[in-house]
């Protein structure tokens, strides 16, 4: 095949990452960058080289010469224009979390199945070489059957304030914003299980945290210390068909500190994923400790950008089945959903598998 022509939406921060790992990959053409704010557009095409601008995102998703379609908007967004993609016959790799409900993935499920293109969600932790090498171990059964997961994702004061911290723009917090990288973990590591219950549990205390100097952190453009809609800390208890269990926490702002980590544990062994892989294991009637040589043991954002758009690319040139489909989104959806449900009425949320969904005619 000739080079895989990109269109991006968005042209913020994360579409920065897009764009530089497609400017390193030879089979990619970057044809047009879409923002409604042109002049961050304009900058954009100028520094990747793309052809052109606009500010409407259907004029760029129906452009005959687009093959594919990063999206990189606001979340609130994120299904409107991945299913109008879909229907323009355009694959497309949207940034995480695909949707904020579950109706919204639902109907982005239906238009990637009843059309040619396919979709990628941006779960960038899953293709740093810590996790691929976590991976081919529990695929070999190094670990046998996995049945408890532990993660935590905490900051400090890490609000980015502006949409982010806007319900009705980003549908939630930390849970929905950093949550959704160790749930996923969670799910991929253990092949999709089915959920059976969640028990959920959210804080609104600290708001964001704007008067705490002396800490670098990432902040919206539009950061407003008065303005803040979503949570401050949130946590979990999933429980699987399967028996196993996932307990999660994640902040924004809590006044402790930053602490990160991952943690699965199976039957002949667990591991250690962040901050850096680590494999516990037994042979022998000895417990043994194992660290993998590997370029790199924790994750890296670029190394992760890089993959999972390589990953994307080769799928748009028919090299590989799609690793991260929209059915991988719709079990995140109805998590989240299942969590703030369960925090807001105190009571676990039971879910049953999902049903097939039905194709427009």
């Amino acid at each position: 095949m000739g080079r895989i022509r990109v269109g991006i939406v968005g042209a913020g921060t994360i579409a920065g990452l897009h764009l530089a790992a497609y400017a390193k990959n030879p089979d990619v053409a970057v044809v047009a960058i879409c923002d409604l704010n042109t002049e961050r557009a304009t900058a954009r095409a100028a520094e990747f080289g793309a052809a052109r601008v606009c500010s409407d995102y259907r004029d760029l998703v129906t452009s005959s010469d687009i093959d594919v379609v990063s999206v990189c908007t606001r979340n609130d967004s994120h299904a409107e224009i991945a299913i109008a993609a879909l229907e323009a016959g355009k694959s497309v790799l949207i940034e995480k979390p695909m949707a904020v409900t579950v109706a919204e993935a639902e109907a982005i499920v239906s238009a990637e199945a009843a059309n040619p293109g396919f979709v990628q969600i941006g779960y960038v932790r899953r293709y740093s070489s810590n996790a691929v090498t976590l991976k081919s171990f529990i695929d070999a059964g190094d670990l046998g059957p996995l049945y408890y997961a532990k993660a935590t994702f905490l900051r400090q004061a890490g609000n980015p304030g502006g949409w982010f911290s806007n319900r009705s723009i980003s549908g939630g917090g930390p849970l929905i914003d950093l949550g959704v990288h160790f749930i996923d973990m969670c799910l991929f590591l253990m092949d999709f299980p089915e959920v059976k219950s969640v028990s959920g549990y959210t804080f609104e205390r600290l708001g964001n945290r704007g008067n705490i100097q002396g800490l670098g952190r990432y902040m919206t453009a539009d950061y407003d210390v008065d303005h803040n809609s979503v949570e401050d800390l949130a946590g979990a208890l999933v429980r699987f068909a399967s028996g196993a269990v996932l307990m999660l926490d994640t902040s924004y702002s809590l006044h402790g500190r930053d602490n990160q980590f991952f943690e699965i544990y199976g039957e002949k062994g667990g591991a250690t994923l962040e901050p850096a892989l680590h494999i516990t294991t037994e042979r022998h009637n000895t417990l043994m400790e194992l660290t993998p040589t590997i370029d790199s043991l924790t994750f890296e954002l670029e190394e992760g950008f890089q993959n999972e758009i390589d990953t994307f690319v080769r799928t748009a040139q028919g090299r590989g089945a799609p690793v991260a489909p929209a059915m991988h989104g719709l079990h995140m959806a109805r998590i989240l959903a299942a969590i703030y449900e369960s925090a807001e009425s105190g009571t676990e949320v039971r879910l049953g598998p999902i049903v097939t969904l039905a194709l427009p005619a």
